[in-house]
């Protein structure tokens, strides 16, 4: 159980440090656009989850603490939805209603066609 918690505790802190320092790189180099950043490692983060989801699928012999690190660990700590809604309200606030609906509708379908595609990548 050690094992696990270190696996996962580790993970969280490189998939939280990784999102850190993609939204301040983003803000630093467009801070008009401060919310690709999370857009990003959200897309990024659902591919990463449907395709590892299904790679674990067919090597079920993979550790556990292995899975649970990358995906809970990792995955859990890179992606945020929390900071998407915090974004989507800032955009509201800020009066540009259309780019708040596509930023959601994007990060929703996107997500969404995002974990799919990772999951199909592993069907060969």
């Amino acid at each position: 159980m050690i094992a696990l918690i270190a696996a996962v505790s580790a993970g969280g802190v490189a998939g939280t440090l990784l999102r850190f320092a993609t939204s301040n790189w983003v803000s630093a180099n467009w801070p008009r656009h401060f919310y690709l950043g999370t857009l990003a490692v959200n897309l990024i983060g659902c591919l990463l989850i449907g395709l590892l989801y299904g790679l674990f699928l067919h090597k079920p012999l993979v550790p556990v603490e292995l899975r649970a690190g990358l995906i809970v660990g990792f995955l859990g700590g890179l992606t945020t939805f929390s900071s998407f809604s915090l974004d989507t309200v800032r955009l509201l606030e800020n009066g540009q209603i259309p780019l708040a609906l596509g930023y959601t509708g994007i990060s929703v379908f996107g997500g969404l066609l995002a974990t799919w595609a990772g999951l199909s990548l592993t069907k060969f």
